[in-house]
């Protein structure tokens, strides 16, 4: 609700990243509910020590905290903290949207799993023979390998399309559903090479200060800690799930 040359913000926000160590926010916000619900949406930007702003932890798989919910009670924002124009705030989020799950498609990430990953199950033995020559293991990394190439080549077709002055579109989201998947199992394939190792809760072993020597093979200890953090990958930036949508309807024109 706009006040003069304030706009005033009631609402909750959820999953914020790393929201307990910034200043401000944006937050997309309804200011005409007599619009379409895509429409009458507005970009602001929102200081979060604003007299209302709560933000409370939430603690993920992991035992971290790094995402939290923004709740908002008659926080009072001025109209110049308005980016583009009122009502118009989903067009710009849209656009934000695709450079995020391009990102969060993490290629580099996964290029640099996979070698990690290899490394591991060169060490780790099964049957008196390195773990990397399983047949069974062998042919879900291969798998893996060939889905992270296909991904490499789609990331440098939207990135070069990008170069020449276009923007992501939704290609961003095949980005998405794919290099979250990738990104997945190789953590899953990286907690069955450990084994036995990867299943204790080991939560020193995230810190810098841990003094007792590692057991097993290089990582164990946060095995499980990495594996349940990244089942978020699939959620956030919007659901695989959505994605899917948006490619059969702007992509395959289904």
């Amino acid at each position: 609700m706009r006040e003069g040359d304030h706009y005033i913000v009631n609402g909750q926000k959820t999953w914020t990243t790393l929201g307990h160590y910034a200043n401000r926010m944006f937050a997309l916000v309804r200011t005409d509910r007599q619009a379409k619900p895509q429409e009458g949406i507005s970009f602001l930007l929102i200081d979060l020590d604003s007299p209302g702003v709560e933000v409370r932890p939430i603690i993920t798989l992991d035992g971290e905290h790094e995402v939290n919910e923004v709740f908002l009670t008659d926080v009072r924002v001025p109209v110049e903290r308005l980016v583009g124009a009122e009502n118009q705030g989903w067009t710009i989020a849209k656009y934000l949207l695709t450079y995020e799950r391009t990102n969060i498609a993490g290629v580099g990430f996964s290029v640099a799993g996979l070698e990690r990953l290899k490394t591991i199950a060169r060490l780790v033995r099964k049957g008196g023979r390195p773990l990397i020559e399983d047949p069974l293991f062998a042919a879900r990394l291969a798998r893996v390998e060939i889905e992270l190439e296909n991904l490499k080549t789609t990331n440098l077709r939207v990135l070069a399309a990008v170069a020449g002055g276009g923007a992501p579109g939704p290609e961003s989201s095949l980005l998405k559903i794919l290099g979250t998947q990738i990104r997945q199992e190789i953590l899953s394939l990286t907690r069955r090479a450990m084994g036995p190792y990867a299943r204790p809760w080991i939560e020193a072993a995230l810190t810098l200060e841990r003094a007792d020597e590692a057991v097993g093979p290089p990582g164990a200890a946060s095995a499980a800690a990495q594996y349940f953090n990244h089942r978020k990958l699939s959620i956030f930036g919007g659901s695989n799930e959505i994605q899917k949508n948006i490619v059969a309807k702007a992509v395959l024109g289904l």
